[in-house]
């Protein structure tokens, strides 16, 4: 291992996140038996809300495989602590890794650990960090408006008027994101000949419109909560066989 990885991957770094991620883990917790001391309170079954607390658990395990996979992508470049960090708290290996590569490039880098410093580990985490919390600030100020809006509307309002604004925006910058990560892998297709990526993500979608058709067609609902861990796996497996082949 060589400095630097020995430096992101050391014991302060270690202490200082599970700090942080058993703080959050404690809030959890108060909020779990809030929430469910509320729940008797209403008079609510406790049966109910037991099936309600384990059957969410047993949910939450196989999509959160996607969340392991992402820590053991980022770990590589940025040491197991702050991967660990950003990604059990609000962020998600499609923005992490993203913005990690930008502000390493923009420092003339490249997102490895052979070629990485501390200097630059600590600029990316700034970046990351200015990048993905306007979500929480502007949501202290803005939400209870918002959500006020929201819970004003009826249902039937809602369907005489279509799609709101904000339903057409989230569908936009969805559609905006894949276009950055497809012409970004169609691009290195056509100038370095490098086919695995646009394969992969080939690979992802297929696996994610089988899981689609089965969860719509079938009525397999149980799939949905781990559609995207399966085919984040599936893809994976893909990249490694075709990386191999070609």
């Amino acid at each position: 291992m060589n400095g630097y990885l020995e430096a992101a991957n050391s014991l302060p770094l270690y202490l200082i996140v599970a700090a942080i991620l058993l703080f959050i883990a404690g809030v959890c917790v108060v909020f779990i038996v809030k929430s469910y001391r509320a729940g008797l309170r209403l008079g609510m079954d406790r049966k109910v809300l037991d099936k309600a607390m384990t059957s969410s658990a047993m949910f939450t395990i196989l999509p959160s495989i996607s969340i392991l996979l992402g820590v053991i992508a980022l770990s590589g470049s940025l040491g197991v602590p702050i991967s660990w960090l950003r990604l059990s708290v609000i962020g998600n290996l499609q923005y992490e890794a993203t913005v990690a590569s930008i502000a390493a490039e923009s420092m003339g880098l490249a997102l490895d650990s052979s070629v990485l410093d501390m200097d630059a580990l600590v600029t990316i985490m700034l970046v990351m960090t200015m990048g993905i919390i306007w979500g929480c600030v502007l949501s202290i100020f803005t939400l209870k408006a918002y959500s006020g809006r929201i819970s004003s509307k009826s249902p039937d309002a809602e369907k005489k008027s279509g799609p709101s604004f904000a339903s057409w925006a989230m569908v936009a910058m969805f559609i905006g994101l894949c276009a950055t990560f497809l012409g970004s892998y169609v691009g290195r297709l056509f100038v370095f000949g490098e086919a695995v990526p646009v394969l992969t993500a080939v690979c992802a979608a297929s696996a994610s419109a089988v899981f689609d058709y089965l969860v719509r067609k079938k009525g397999m609902t149980g799939l949905e909560s781990f559609s995207l861990a399966l085919s984040m796996l599936f893809a994976m497996a893909c990249a490694v066989v075709l990386d191999i082949l070609l």
